[in-house]
């Protein structure tokens, strides 16, 4: 099956450590996010949660720490996950629109 792209923004190469929680089962999952947007992120980990696993994911770079309620959109096993930001606090948001103007900053350096 061919994955459709539908992203809303655009993305950006990110590296940070991330945990991914399950809520109703309280799993959690050690992973390395390798994408950031503003709507959501990528994950690298050998066993994804399903598609539509609803989840919490927590992301800390430096002194930085973010948190956002999600949904797995798309899940490749041995590979990772694309998770789609649902709900974003204020302090959050802050964090994430700093993490996307350094960013972008840095593609565009590379360009």
């Amino acid at each position: 099956m061919e994955y459709k792209e539908r992203r809303r923004g655009p993305r950006y190469p990110f590296i940070a450590s991330a945990e991914l929680i399950e809520q109703k089962a309280d799993v959690r999952i050690a992973s390395r996010v390798s994408e950031v947007s503003q709507n959501g992120c990528y994950l690298d980990m050998m066993n994804p949660f399903p598609q539509g696993t609803m989840v919490l994911v927590k992301i800390s770079a430096g002194e930085d720490f973010f948190q956002a309620k999600g949904k797995i959109v798309y899940s490749q096993m041995n590979m990772g996950a694309g998770v789609g930001f649902l709900e974003i606090d204020e302090a959050s948001q802050t964090v994430l629109d700093r993490w996307m103007d350094e960013a972008k900053k840095e593609s565009l350096k590379q360009a």
